[in-house]
């Protein structure tokens, strides 16, 4: 007899991890279902387009994180397996502009969901999705689960307390929760607030004559950047453990920003050096100090490990922007990519 399809329930499905965690679950033969604003349904091309590939294979249920009834609606209605809860606001710098949403947003959002599960689907599996802004101003390098929080953004802010709020509910409720805490990764599939994705896309603007240069902040800045594709596999092998726990997920290498200009500019034939210009508007606030994750722990649990690598993972962002630049000039010759 075959087993019945495995269910799970993602929030923040459109966004870039959502979508690939949607195509992954697909794959393994999963039962997927997301939650999405009103406002996706009645804009599918714009705001479903990272779905496309599966949009046909899932189901969507219209729902606001800020409402603890729309939460719960959905979760009265259908039953999960699994619940990976990405949603949220997730640019940092835009939390230092706008701090009083993003802690609504982040901490609310993820109480919501954890306690309407407890009331309504107690068994199901909760994956929450820290982020290594949690760490802040480092206790130590490179990071591990036991590295103590200090956060310095109200992102970061936010993160700790859904990690919290969820290592609460696994404890005093016996929940299965559990945390992935991820270091930067990155896809084409980014947004183009980015940083990664603005390089990306400065550098087809310029290769195709529709900018001169781009402008950036902290070029010596460090990050440990791996692939999004990587990272949601370790989502999934975190809630297939026999029980809940917390891990960090990173490359364990850092890489500036110069960096990633000089081996982006280099894939379109060019030196960044010609082409990047220092803006002092655009630094952050706080920056945090070197955040370079240790996944030992989800090496060795979980039998995870990144595929791609840092020139791998630049390369493949240079040439998706280029193509995609190409093909909208193509088909607009007035359009103008943002970036």
């Amino acid at each position: 007899m075959t087993p019945p399809r495995k269910r799970a329930l993602i929030t923040g499905i459109t966004g870039q991890d959502g979508s690939y965690l949607a195509e992954y679950l697909v794959g393994l033969g999963y039962e997927v279902h997301g939650l999405v604003r009103r406002v996706a349904l009645e804009q599918p091309e714009l705001r479903l387009g990272r779905l496309r590939s599966v949009l046909s294979q899932i189901q969507i249920h219209p729902a606001n994180l800020d409402s603890y009834a729309s939460i719960f609606h959905v979760l009265s209605q259908q039953r999960f397996d699994e619940c990976y809860h990405l949603a949220g606001q997730s640019f940092v710098a835009e939390s230092f502009a706008d701090g009083f949403s993003t802690m609504s947003t982040n901490i609310n959002g993820t109480h919501y969901v954890l306690a309407a599960l407890k009331e309504l689907q107690p068994k199901c599996k909760f994956y929450f999705a820290g982020s290594s802004e949690m760490f802040g101003r480092v206790h130590e390098t490179p990071q591990r689960e036991t590295t103590p929080f200090q956060p310095r953004s109200p992102y970061g802010i936010s993160k700790v307390a859904g990690y919290h709020l969820s290592a609460n509910y696994r404890e005093d409720f016996g929940m299965f929760c559990a945390s992935g805490i991820l270091f930067n990764h990155e896809s084409p599939r980014r947004s183009f607030e980015f940083v990664t994705r603005k390089i990306s896309a400065g550098v087809a603007r310029i290769k195709l004559g529709l900018a001169s240069e781009l402008r950036l902040g902290n070029l010596e800045a460090q990050r440990d950047w791996g692939h999004a594709r990587d990272y949601v596999r370790a989502m999934h092998l975190i809630l297939q453990q026999p029980e809940p726990d917390d891990y960090v997920v990173a490359t364990g290498e850092a890489h500036s920003v110069r960096e990633f200009c000089e081996l982006a500019f280099a894939e379109a034939g060019l030196d960044y050096r010609d082409f990047v210009k220092r803006d002092e508007a655009v630094h952050r606030p706080a920056e945090t100090d070197l955040l370079i994750g240790d996944a030992s722990k989800a090496r060795l649990v979980l039998g995870w490990q990144p595929t791609v690598g840092f020139v791998g993972l630049v390369k493949e962002l240079v040439q998706a922007d280029l193509e995609l630049l190409a093909s909208t000039t193509q088909q607009n010759p007035s359009a103008v990519h943002p970036g």
